[in-house]
């Protein structure tokens, strides 16, 4: 693929119009779609996105639009950017818009909680013509709209598209490196939002730096567990999207999920908080590892915490009464 290709871009949201600037600076021209119009109106006329990237000036040649049809029509390649648990719905709404063998980009992160499936599974199922790949790693919305250094991965289980994909995608300041590792880097973005939820809550707890420490480091051995039980490779989960990833969303309250453990932890209100994801994917996640018989005690407690089963001092208690075990036995 070539730059200066024609980008549509779905999701409006912080990390939607974050890439939609990006590709702007790649050469691209970019079409970015949501429904909410008065977002899209503020995209055009402002120059800006209140709601979601508050203080951050856009460029003046971004546009968005509320038609669909327009933002896909003659598309390059399409960057899927709404949340993970609303794919299905809007993949199914718009399936007949997007052009056959057009590569669609996932972008969102997440385990659908209804079918159990990978965002990748359903979009192949929804769009069969269609290349399927995934972007993913550390990175906040905030620092890829400022342009400021970050490095991702794209995957597609082609490795030649995941390497044309990370080429048209790489922009100044935005590095994208390549795997066809495509169930590695979805498990990997998927369960750090579990693990960031649980390093939010021991920091809302109070429960000191060491515990916070210990639950990240224990949650990527998990992480690493589930992984190789779903297929991913281990130096998949030990790059950008999968340890990276976990370093940054777990230890900042710029991430939603970490930001959502904080409140859990000190007990404060969570309604009308912002869309974590971890929050779907705990739940979908622990009933894959209880029927799988994957031993995930980070995950099910996240999962039993949200639920309202137990409290944060419970789930301490259930993890330091665990037997102990060698920690190379991961």
């Amino acid at each position: 693929m070539k730059t200066g290709k024609t980008i549509a871009i779905l999701g409006t949201g912080a990390w939607g119009t974050a890439l939609s600037m990006t590709m702007l600076r790649a050469g691209h021209d970019v079409r970015l779609w949501g429904r909410d119009g008065e977002t899209a109106a503020a995209i055009n006329e402002r120059h800006e996105n209140p709601h979601y990237l508050p203080g951050i000036r856009l460029d003046d040649g971004l546009a968005a639009t509320t038609d669909a049809g327009a933002a896909l029509r003659d598309s390059d390649c399409i960057l899927m950017v709404t949340p993970a648990q609303t794919l299905h719905a809007v993949l199914d709404e718009l399936k007949d818009r997007i052009p056959a063998g057009a590569p669609l980009v996932l972008c969102a992160k997440g385990i659908d909680r209804q079918s159990g499936k990978l965002l990748s599974a359903i979009a192949s199922d929804l769009l069969p013509d269609n290349p399927i790949g995934a972007l993913s790693g550390p990175s906040f919305a905030t620092d890829v709209a400022r342009g400021l250094p970050t490095a991702v991965t794209v995957a597609a289980s082609d490795a030649d598209l995941a390497a044309e994909l990370a080429a048209l995608l790489s922009a100044p300041h935005f590095r994208c490196y390549s795997t066809d590792d495509l169930t590695g880097v979805e498990i990997g973005g998927a369960l750090k939002n579990v693990m960031a939820i649980a390093a939010g809550a021991t920091s809302g707890a109070n429960l000191g730096a060491s515990a916070q420490a210990a639950i990240v480091t224990r949650g990527f051995v998990e992480l690493r567990r589930i992984g190789a039980a779903m297929g991913a490779r281990p130096e998949t989960l030990l790059g950008l999207s999968g340890l990276g990833d976990l370093i940054l969303t777990c230890n900042s309250p710029q991430s939603r999920n970490f930001a959502y453990g904080l409140a859990l932890g000190r007990r404060e209100s969570l309604a009308g908080r912002p869309l974590a994801e971890g929050v779907a994917t705990a739940g979908i996640a622990a009933r894959i590892t209880r029927d799988r018989g994957i031993e995930a005690p980070i995950t099910d407690i996240v999962d039993r915490i949200l639920r309202g089963e137990i409290t944060i001092e419970d789930a301490v208690r259930l993890l330091l009464s665990r037997p102990l075990k060698s920690e190379d036995d991961i």
